[in-house]
């Protein structure tokens, strides 16, 4: 593998890392959405 080869994998590598890192992390610190109640929705009373 040569030189310029080797280089390009590195930063290709890099930026598909930092991309997968930062959706990641935004996943994680996403607010999570209140589920509603199913039982409470479905009473007839």
């Amino acid at each position: 593998m040569n030189t310029s080869a080797l280089i390009t994998l590195l930063i290709t590598h890099g930026i598909v890392t930092f991309f997968m890192v930062n959706f990641f992390r935004k996943v994680l610190k996403a607010p999570k959405k209140p589920e509603p109640d199913s039982y409470s929705e479905n009473d007839n009373d």
